[in-house]
């Protein structure tokens, strides 16, 4: 069976019972930068139906949906205009690789910033920055970034999971972070491009709809963690 989420309209995410669902933490130095993830518990779901996760960001009971929805009238009209990735990246050439960047996509996990910016590294002609710039990239949840190296995409290997992330930095709650492929499904029927690493958006205000643009930062009600 294809592991899949389906958007509901002006309602939460459903997420095929096979999918585990995790929480994810953004991991940040004594500077406040981010250096890696952190895995935490993975949460009980249905073994044999599908479960619902919160789209609009108002759940008592987050990760989770409860209802909320349909109390303050969410509406979760899908405005991302599903090109592939591919059409709408900007190109940067370094001597060892190329960084592929597609902004519209951005979730601000800010993997990006440590040890001088993966846009700088990317140019310099040394194999310790480049290897940097690759693991920068790799750790950005969302696929806006990605290096290609003699041709080939470099991913990493994910499994396919859902992880609510954890941003305590930011003190708030981040983005569903989709993993390893799995398909996304619209409201209306249709199916977004299947790529390794997506972000949805959790909190009910992304103007990229179904994914996140990093809105949940500056809303209130995505204060506080998930259970």
């Amino acid at each position: 069976m294809t592991k899949k989420i389906k958007i509901l309209p002006n309602g939460p995410y459903e997420i095929s019972a096979d999918v585990p669902l995790k929480k994810n933490t953004i991991l940040t130095d004594k500077e406040g930068v981010s250096t890696a993830w952190g895995e935490g518990k993975t949460y009980d779901t249905p073994k044999d139906k599908p479960y619902h996760v919160c789209r609009c960001g108002r759940s008592k009971k987050s990760p989770f949906c409860d209802g909320a929805h349909a109390k303050i009238g969410f509406k979760g009209t899908e405005t991302a205009d599903n090109a592939p990735y591919m059409e709408n990246v900007t190109v940067y050439k370094g001597p060892h690789g190329t960084l592929l960047d597609n902004e519209a996509l951005c979730a601000v996990g800010r993997f990006c910033d440590r040890a001088g910016q993966v846009w700088n590294l990317i140019e310099e002609d040394s194999k310790e920055s480049f290897d940097t710039a690759v693991e920068e990239a790799c750790n950005c949840p969302a696929g806006r970034l990605t290096i290609v190296k003699d041709g080939k995409h470099i991913e990493p290997k994910l499994p396919q999971e859902v992880g609510a992330v954890q941003d305590p930095q930011k003190n708030h709650r981040g983005p569903l972070w989709v993993k390893g492929g799995i398909e996304v499904e619209g409201a209306t029927g249709v199916k977004y491009e299947k790529r390794n690493r997506v972000t949805l958006c959790r909190c009910g205000e992304s103007g990229n709809m179904p994914f996140c643009d990093a809105s949940h930062l500056m809303c209130k009600h995505m204060e506080k963690p998930d259970a």
